[in-house]
């Protein structure tokens, strides 16, 4: 399975590429902050409850990006391998400094995960499928017309530790690619691209965090218009069970 998961991130790589080198680029540079709490609850053995609710602000924090929610189940066969199904729903803010009404968009999302550690590095590598329904607007008002697309991705994060002092933090290096496709896909089947790089923090055996900047490069539906996202990103994680025995050691993996 770790040997799939690299040879999908070399092949879509080269796409990535493609998609960003169109000469007609108009890139919006933005600031962001992206705050989450994603949580993983066991019921069994190897069975859980995942949730996770995000808010990402444009321009530091004065305006809004989106608000999302997701839940779902995942099977957890061992503590390297987790697979989840599971609904979220995003309110998307106007992009349209004359609109006021948020966008709705449903989600369905498959994922399979794979946690493994190659001397003291601990490596993530999670793809996930996602069908989404995204509301049409016109003149700041529901059309009643949805956009469908499917969407690809995959990520892959390294961890790995500064210090063999167990009180700092651990650093964090990932990127993660998104591809869509469908008949509205027509000029950007590449989506977005996301690169973070800080810290982590093991606060007690059930809370961490990671925070640190987060660069997400989005393709627009017109194809050669651009967001350059700076974003300073801030995700907590729980695990819990609510059986009598140690919260479940897999992480549920964050991003809306």
């Amino acid at each position: 399975m770790k040997n799939n998961f690299t040879w999908i991130y070399i092949l879509l790589f080269p796409i990535l590429v493609i998609g960003q080198t169109d000469q007609k680029k108009e890139i919006n540079q933005q600031l962001q902050t992206w705050v989450s709490i994603n949580t993983v609850t066991k019921f069994a053995d190897h069975w859980g409850i995942i949730g996770d609710f995000h808010i990402r602000r444009n321009d530091f924090v004065s305006d809004p990006s989106f608000y999302f929610i997701r839940g779902g189940v995942t099977y957890i066969p061992n503590s390297n391998v987790s697979l989840n199904l599971g609904y979220a729903h995003m309110w998307l803010a106007p992009s349209n400094e004359d609109w006021s009404t948020f966008a709705n968009e449903n989600r369905i999302y498959q994922q399979a995960q794979l946690n493994a550690k190659v001397a003291n590095i601990s490596i993530l590598q999670r793809l996930r499928n996602e069908q989404r329904w995204q509301e049409k607007m016109v003149d700041d008002k529901p059309s009643g017309d949805w956009r469908f697309t499917n969407r690809i991705r995959y990520l892959m994060s390294f961890t790995f530790r500064i210090s063999d002092k167990k009180s700092w933090p651990s650093m964090v290096l990932s990127d993660e690619i998104l591809l869509q496709f469908g008949e509205e896909a027509v000029y950007n089947t590449f989506d977005q691209n996301r690169f973070f790089v800080g810290i982590k923090k093991t606060i007690n055996p059930k809370w961490s965090y990671d925070f640190g900047y987060m660069n997400v490069y989005q393709q627009k539906y017109s194809g050669y218009q651009y967001d350059m996202n700076h974003t300073i990103r801030l995700f907590f994680y729980l695990n819990t069970s609510i059986r009598k025995k140690a919260p479940s050691t897999t992480e549920n993996s964050g991003d809306e």
